[in-house]
């Protein structure tokens, strides 16, 4: 199948051109037939392909997968892909990286980020960077970080405190930012030059992604 425009109505219209659309589009065919040839991108294809890791049990991983799949059916689709890229698009709104970044944390999806929850996210991402920390060094991060966003003082944080958090520490959305999407013909020149091309096996290109390192952090 060859790209589109149509595949995407509207995503990206302000971002990124027709052009780099046809490159995401590459980097999504290869990703989508790396594992099963089905123009989709399942949990196994995404967790290998953007985190370089087939271990089935990856907290942190599954959460990204969540937050990609939109539709929740277990496939990502070539809109939702670039949807879910846009926000790490260095032209993206703030305001759209701020908000992906509290869902994120949203894992129960409640409206609010939880203790619990912070702290789920913190011992995935160490666990993925195989960082060692003790338990009373982990817990006093994160509760000091947390008490700080919750103004409220009431265990949990709404997204007028996230907000408030963020302009106050941005450097929490750094990583949300991914400048290689600026250009991604330069940064992965191979799609370009290999579009008829039909390779099953996962491209030394694609993956070690820099996406999962760039998510925000307390």
């Amino acid at each position: 199948m060859t790209f589109s425009p149509s595949f995407v109505p509207g995503v990206f219209s302000q971002q990124v051109n027709v052009s780099e659309l046809e490159n995401l589009y590459e980097l999504y065919r290869r990703l989508s037939n790396s594992i099963v040839a089905d123009g989709y991108i399942n949990q196994e294809e995404f967790v290998f392909g953007l985190f370089r890791s087939r271990n089935k049990q990856n907290f942190f991983a599954d959460r990204m997968f969540q937050m990609f799949d939109s539709k929740h059916d277990g496939l990502i689709d070539f809109g939702e892909f670039v949807r879910s890229l846009n926000i790490f698009h260095p032209k993206a709104p703030l305001e759209d990286k701020v908000s992906f970044a509290f869902q994120l944390y949203n894992i129960r999806q409640t409206g609010y980020i939880r203790f619990e929850e912070v702290k789920d996210m913190v011992l995935a991402f160490l666990h993925e960077s195989d960082l060692i920390l003790s338990d009373d060094i982990i817990d006093t991060i994160v509760l000091k970080t947390f008490e700080e966003a919750d103004s409220k003082g009431d265990r949990k944080i709404d997204l007028e405190e996230w907000r408030t958090f963020v302009d106050r520490y941005p450097a929490v959305l750094k990583n949300m930012t991914l400048p290689y999407l600026m250009n991604i013909t330069t940064t992965f020149p191979n799609f370009v030059k290999s579009k008829d091309m039909v390779d099953p096996s996962p491209d030394p290109r694609l993956t070690g992604m820099p996406l999962c390192t760039g998510l925000p952090f307390f």
